[in-house]
């Protein structure tokens, strides 16, 4: 309960996370019937930046400030766009990834947020007041999971971006996306990690490997050498079902990103599939 997103708003594996949160939903938007976005751990939906919080940390001017006012590759455009959107000349306002899903839906589609932490839930709630296509839960986002999967739409994404509060979080994760994807076997699964140590990682990976799910593809983004297990060096996302070319995309704008957030030498960015189906 000690974990609050507004601390960390905007920093570097936000930009990784939400420019790739971007590309799955437009994705998503290329066929015509309805999907369902689930986040299991949604914050309060938007940030400002300019507030105790942020200002507090600044990890944001280590992440969206790097790209603020940059000419971007194509990959980018639309998750820039939609931050510059909420944005006069100056940089204030950073969205999560509820106020990112929601811009990107249709009339046909739905939005199903939970967050655990009671004042988050209320500024959520807030955010989407009288929005018939948002459903606010304030309720603890692993329970989330059985809670609203299947959906009763056939396709669409659940976001997956725990706080790693406490031990044993790489194990749940791994577990939690097996059990989605048994419930929802056709669903996108978008799943958020840290990335100190090496080592929980690649027993994650290990255990998706072995879980006989399909498709699972694997990003590592390194903004310094990883192996302290007490100072952040990167994040990674674990997407089940990605979209086809997707990791065309993903691997298009990684080497920009990895240069432009880098915080040292030993930033790297990479793409690999854990499970491929053939």
């Amino acid at each position: 309960m000690n974990y609050r997103h507004a601390f960390h708003a905007g920093n570097f594996a936000d930009v990784v996370k939400h420019a790739v949160l971007t590309l799955i939903v437009r994705l998503l938007c290329r066929k015509e019937t309805p999907f369902a976005l689930i986040d299991t751990h949604a914050g309060i939906g938007r940030y400002d930046l300019w507030t105790e919080a942020p200002n507090k940390t600044d990890e944001y001017k280590d992440g969206i400030g790097r790209l603020w006012g940059l000419t971007p590759l194509s990959e980018l455009v639309p998750f820039l766009s939609l931050v510059a959107s909420m944005n006069g000349e100056f940089l204030r306002h950073y969205p999560g990834s509820p106020w990112l899903m929601r811009q990107l839906m249709r009339p046909q589609d739905r939005l199903t947020l939970a967050e655990k932490h009671p004042e988050d839930a209320q500024s959520l709630k807030a955010l989407f007041h009288a929005d018939k296509q948002v459903a606010v839960h304030a309720m603890d986002g692993w329970q989330a999971l059985k809670a609203f999967l299947p959906p009763p739409e056939k396709r669409g994404l659940v976001l997956i971006d725990p706080p790693f509060e406490e031990p044993g979080e790489y194990q749940r994760l791994g577990e939690a996306l097996i059990k989605a994807h048994r419930r929802w076997p056709q669903g996108i699964l978008m799943a958020w990690h840290p990335i100190k140590d090496l080592a929980p990682v690649e027993a994650l990976h290990e255990s998706l490997s072995q879980s006989g799910i399909p498709g699972i593809l694997s990003l590592r983004h390194l903004v310094k050498p990883a192996g302290d297990p007490k100072i952040l060096a990167g994040s990674g996302l674990i997407l089940v079902n990605p979209p086809f070319r997707l990791d065309e995309q993903i691997q298009a704008m990684l080497p920009f990103l990895a240069e432009i957030l880098a915080q040292g030498e030993g930033a790297t960015a990479g793409l690999d599939w854990i499970a491929k189906d053939v």
